[in-house]
Parts: C-alpha cells; structure tokens; sequence
C-alpha cells in the first residue's frame, strides 16, 4: 500500500472530549487515523499512567497526582501470575496471542473505546489505524519506586514494564485490526532525546536496543509496522538497531541532526524502512507558518540528507510519512487545530508535487 506522504498523529490532543479530537482526526488525517490520548480528562491519560493499568504493584496515587511502583516486600506472587499470563500469551511456540490480560479500559483511556465505536459504525476498513504505547525507556525512567528512584534501576520491575508495554501493543493491533488494512504502532521514545546525557549516564546503548527491540518484536508478531517516536535528537541507530520500520522525528526543529547517522539511515532504507518527517511544529511557531513555508523546509532537509548521506532523493520522497512533531496535548485547542489544518494540506501539496 502507497505511503508516501501518508500523515498522521502522534497520539495526544488537547481536549477533553474524545469526539472533538475524532472529528479533526477523521478530517486531516483520514488515512491513518489514531486513537487520542486526553491528557486533559485527568491524572490516568496521563502518559505513563494510562499504560499501567495491570503492571503488578503499581500505585496511583491521586492525591498527590502520581503513580509509582511499590517494590517493597514480597511480590513474588504477583510477579508469578503476570508472567504466567505472559506466557500464554507470548510465549513463541505455544502463546494464543490474546492479549486482553493487559487491555487498557475506558477509565484509563477514552480514545481507543471512541475511535473503536466510531470505526465500527462506519463499516469497512481505513487504509491504516495507527496505535501507540509510550516506551519502555520513558516509562521506566521516569516512572519511580516508593523511593523516588527511577525504576528503570530495578532490574526485575524494568523486565516486567517492557514485557507489559508489548503485551498493550498487540492488545491494540488485534482491537483495531478488523477496522484497518494495515496496522502501525509507535513507541512514543521522548527520553531517548536525553540519552548519553549525565543525567542517565548508567543507561547502556545494548539495554535500550534490547528493550525497544522486544516491543518492535511483539508488534511484527501481529503483523504491523513498528514505529518510534522521538521529539528531539537522538541517536538514531539505536532504533535502527532495534528494528523500527518507522523512524519519526521533529524535523522542524532538528531535521538535519538525522543526517549525522548516515551509515544507520542506509540500512534503514536498504530494509525497506520509513523516515516520519514531523515537519509541522507542535508550538505556537504553528502561528506564524504557511503550508509553503513548511513544504519548502521539508524539500530543503530531503536535499541535505539525500547529499550528506548518499541517499537518492526519490527514494527518501517515496518513503516519506508527514507527522506533526510531537503530541499537541499540551497545546491552545486552536494552534492544535492549525497544526491538523496545516498537516492535511502539506500532505496533498507534496502529493500533487511529486505524483503520490
């Protein structure tokens, strides 16, 4: 199926109503639509909170509007049980792929039961349905134990969350896959933007590799494209090396950073992958851009990869995917709406300029 100049979203929109969100979402971007994180509906759409409905001993706290892992005593037990149901589930040779164990409810998350319902309403199936799960990078490492200490740092807890976060992924896949042709999951990677940094300085390049490597796995087991999302610079190859077929990044704001993983961008493009140009900013710069302005950018880094990285200029337009550069939650209900605005018509201008 054609993707090229395909757009979708990232996952978050500033409303706290879901069918408000559905409605630009089936307007600008019909061909890929998402279901919408409602960050502003409360503390459990919150990013990490919404996934971790289910993971053994973790903690919502309301009063003071946090979730952390209780990791002292015995949990043993209930350890036992999440891995018991992993195991019928995921284990390669004899799993029955049901993942309901991890399903996300409609208290944790409005959008997937509203997109579901409006989908199943309509009848037949959109080209692609787009889910997400934030990464189980940010998640541990922003997420803390009853210690304030990130649990990223315990490694039996870190174990369990990204077997979790796969566990939701092909939850999603198999919910929305009679609605779809094709199915993509994002791992939503913002802390990635950090890495190599002091502040994390203990986390090793193989252990995130491994950890977004094991989702990428779980999402391709469904048969879906594997996408990770980070809104800022990283580096690249790693999720390259995990097996991403979909590499989205915030090329407003850094788009010639990537050409910095020339060596990586080849192999991703030699396997067939996609490069998700988040080319429309998620900020009140939206304010001040024209559909002409962001074109021009987006020609301008597809000419600078394509020569810093020996890369044919055709072959990065026919893998291109157009995003906006982050989630627009945090945003003005009207900038969010520009962005959407904006995105539909960048994609059909690029479309009737290079015969999409």
């Amino acid at each position: 199926m054609n993707r090229k100049f395909l757009a979708t979203a990232i996952g978050s929109f500033p409303y706290p109503d879901a069918e408000k969100a559905l409605n630009i979402i089936f307007k600008c971007i019909p061909e890929a639509v998402v279901w919408p994180q409602l960050p502003r509906l409360g503390l459990l759409e919150q990013m990490e909170i919404q996934y971790s409905e289910g993971m053994p001993r973790a903690v919502v706290d309301r009063e003071k509007s946090r979730m952390y892992f209780d990791t002292s005593g015995d949990y043993s037990e209930e350890f036992g049980a999440f891995y018991e149901a992993y195991m019928e589930a995921m284990d390669p040779d004899s799993g029955s792929g049901d993942c309901s164990a991890a399903a996300i409810s409609p208290d944790y998350s409005r959008g997937i039961y509203a997109l579901e319902a409006r989908l199943k309403a309509e009848g037949g199936k959109r080209p692609y349905v787009k889910v997400q799960t934030t990464g189980p990078c940010s998640f541990a490492l922003t997420v803390t134990d009853e210690n304030k200490r990130a649990v990223y740092y315990n490694e039996e807890f870190r174990d369990m969350i990204v077997k979790a976060l796969a566990m939701k992924c092909r939850w999603q896949i198999a919910k929305f896959r009679p609605y779809a042709e094709e199915l993509i999951c994002f791992i939503d990677e913002p802390i990635l933007s950090a890495f190599g940094s002091s502040t994390y300085i203990s986390v090793k390049r193989n252990d995130v590799v491994a950890h977004i490597a094991e989702l990428v796995d779980a999402i391709h087991a469904d048969g879906a494209l594997a996408g990770v999302h980070c809104c800022g610079n990283t580096d690249w190859s790693i999720l390259v090396d995990a097996g991403a077929d979909i590499l989205n990044f915030d090329a407003f704001g850094y788009g010639e950073t990537v050409a910095l993983y020339g060596d990586a961008l080849k192999r991703h493009f030699g396997r067939g992958g996609v490069l998700a140009w988040g080319v429309v900013p998620t900020s009140i710069e939206i304010r001040g851009q024209s559909v002409d302005a962001l074109a021009a950018l987006y020609e301008k880094q597809v000419v600078h990869l394509a020569g810093a990285c020996g890369i044919e200029r055709n072959l990065i337009l026919e893998r291109t995917i157009l995003t906006p550069s982050c989630g627009t939650g945090s945003m003005e209900a009207a900038d969010a709406e520009m962005v959407f605005d904006s995105l539909r018509e960048l994609s059909g201008k690029l479309k009737s300029a290079y015969g999409a």
